[in-house]
């Protein structure tokens, strides 16, 4: 039983407020051993242990089996609905500035690429990357049974089963392919509200940060000895799942307070920008990697794309403001893991794109068809991959980009050839493989 919300935790970096301490208005001693039972319980095989969450970015992780030697799989959710027309430009389509009049931008302000496309100027700083063939699009991606709503598109996009009953996520069932190991084989990094994608029977371990990551009430190492004792006495006759979770978050604990005393600044240089929580999702995943704790899967969230209104141009605006973070953070995480990127494949998804035309406030509205950004050492780069369907109104989709490549069949390339999978069928129920060409087989 997992992705249940957990009201009452033993574990969490969460510090108590002088208010919920009685009396001196210090850390309570300890929850009860029946709020440890229904919390261990509540998460079913491990531990779940929760923190407070950014609106706008979330690092979710998933550890795998010992001797996994597949890359690790970094999802980065771009929630609110990517403008991927704003950020990889069609700019040679003769309909696009048609479209698009005063948001769209003109092929002389653009980084050019291949074909008809440009970067946004924001995103430079990961030109770089698409110059040495560690960095790829992919156009007009889709999903079979697209949605303009936010909450049924994102739901469709993490189970990724459509025309099916199965309410497992794709993660999941990926990562339930492989025997379970240890408290790091799902961990979700930075929300209560695990990822859609990773829901199903494989259990969860949530944190915030890996500096964060504590015992509630363990102020010093003399408190957290005493609490792990407390801990382990009382789980000591309780059932094995129950034995299980507190087990789980407490070998969570000592191998994050391990991470945090041993790594501290980034590698080679790498400069990830402040105060950006995405930044700080990104350095998390790269110290886990570094750790060499078994990291298979992180799902990292971005937010705030449901840009609406006010979307700016190519100097300046919400669109711009947003490239810009989400590039420099890209680009200190390539350079963070430096050789390590050869086993790292970054995947970019949104729910959906925005309307291929502007409205009235400067903006785009809920669309379909989107782009995806791929990064690593395996993705065959430096090029827009799919096919482009064109922006004419014929070619539209109620208005839309069509997308004319499956979301799955990207996913399903990078799972076979990166990450060792046999077959997508266990993830991808009913899809027919077509692999799109995206990213070479390990060696």
């Amino acid at each position: 039983m997992t992705h249940q919300e957990v009201t009452d935790q033993p574990v969490t970096d969460r510090a108590m407020t002088p208010q919920e301490a009685p009396g001196c208005g210090c850390p309570a001693p300890g929850p009860s051993r029946r709020s440890l039972l229904r919390t261990a319980a509540a998460v079913g095989g491990l531990g779940l242990v929760t923190a407070a969450v950014s609106e706008t970015a979330t690092a979710r992780y998933a550890f795998g089996a010992p001797g996994y030697t597949g890359d690790t799989l970094v999802v980065l959710s771009l929630r609110g609905g990517f403008d991927g027309l704003g950020a990889i430009v069609p700019a040679g389509d003769p309909d696009y500035l048609r479209l698009r009049p005063t948001i769209g931008l003109p092929a002389g302000s653009l980084l050019p690429l291949d074909g008809i496309f440009g970067l946004h100027p924001a995103l430079a700083p990961l030109l770089p990357l698409w110059r040495s063939g560690a960095l790829a699009a992919v156009h007009a991606v889709g999903q079979e049974e697209p949605s303009r709503s936010h909450f049924t598109a994102m739901a469709e996009l993490e189970r990724a089963a459509p025309g099916t009953s199965l309410r497992t996520g794709w993660l999941d069932r990926a990562v339930g392919l492989r025997a379970r190991a240890g408290a790091f084989q799902a961990t979700v990094v930075g929300s209560t509200s695990p990822n859609g994608a990773l829901a199903g029977p494989a259990p969860e371990l949530t944190m915030d940060s890996i500096d964060g990551f504590d015992l509630s009430g363990a102020w010093d190492d003399v408190q957290r000895a005493a609490w792990t004792r407390a801990l382990q006495r009382m789980h000591a006759a309780a059932p094995v799942p129950v034995r299980q979770a507190a087990a789980g978050a407490l070998e969570a604990v000592r191998t994050t307070r391990a991470v945090s005393a041993t790594q501290k600044a980034p590698a080679n240089g790498a400069v990830y920008p402040a105060r950006s929580d995405l930044a700080a999702a990104l350095r998390d995943v790269v110290r886990l990697i570094r750790a060499k704790v078994g990291l298979q899967v992180a799902c990292v969230d971005f937010g705030d794309w449901d840009m609406h209104v006010d979307m700016g141009g190519p100097d300046g605006g919400r669109l711009h403001d947003h490239l810009d973070e989400l590039a420099r953070c890209l680009a200190a995480f390539a350079t963070d893991l430096g050789a390590g990127l050869a086993d790292v494949t970054l995947v970019t998804l949104s729910e959906f794109g925005r309307r291929a035309s502007e409205n009235g406030s400067g903006g785009a509205d809920h669309g379909h068809g989107n782009a995806v950004l791929m990064l690593g050492g395996g993705v065959v780069g430096g090029t827009v991959h799919g096919r482009w369907p064109g922006l004419s109104a014929a070619n539209l989709m109620d208005g839309d980009l069509a997308g004319t490549t499956d979301y799955r069949q990207l996913l399903a390339e990078v799972l076979v050839n990166r990450c060792g999978l046999a077959s997508p069928a266990g993830v991808f129920p009913g899809l027919v493989p077509a692999p799109p060409g995206l990213v070479r087989a390990r060696g």
